[in-house]
């Protein structure tokens, strides 16, 4: 569904049908991490701007997820939207997440304080550990 590049260029994350997310070395074409945790397609995948975080925006769950871009640990499942959310990116400074959504909005996420669920089990990446617990600021805008 997309691919974008790492900031450094050294690697890739892809967006697919399957449920998940990839992390690809840029040069080999090596799989590094594959993100787990969406309960429908995945839209978008992008990284932020220091490249130590990806963003994923899932599709029939309606939700987007931050994760670690060396761990696949995931920090945050940011809920709000009522229907597929199509994209999601970072703001140039990384403390937010921008999402759109085909429920009509736009929401800017504060990415340090957001609220979180805990992963559940079997939401998380292969290599990924339990996510925390953390605060949600969101100001939900029509598109």
């Amino acid at each position: 569904n997309s691919a974008a590049f790492s900031p450094d260029g050294k690697r890739v994350v892809t967006a697919s049908w399957d449920k998940t997310a990839r992390v690809w070395d840029a040069r080999s074409g090596e799989q590094l991490l594959v993100l787990k945790g969406h309960t429908g397609w995945v839209n978008s995948a992008a990284f932020s701007p220091d490249g130590k975080r990806v963003v994923t925006a899932g599709g029939e769950d309606s939700t987007a997820r931050v994760w670690d871009a060396s761990s696949g640990e995931q920090l945050l499942v940011l809920e709000g939207h009522t229907w597929c959310v199509n994209s999601a990116a970072f703001s140039p400074d990384g403390k937010r997440v921008v999402t759109a959504s085909l429920d009509n909005t736009v929401r800017v996420w504060d990415v340090p304080g957001a609220i979180s669920r805990p992963a559940e089990q079997g939401e998380k990446a292969e290599q990924g550990e339990q996510a925390e617990q953390g605060e949600q600021a969101e100001q939900g805008e029509q598109a």
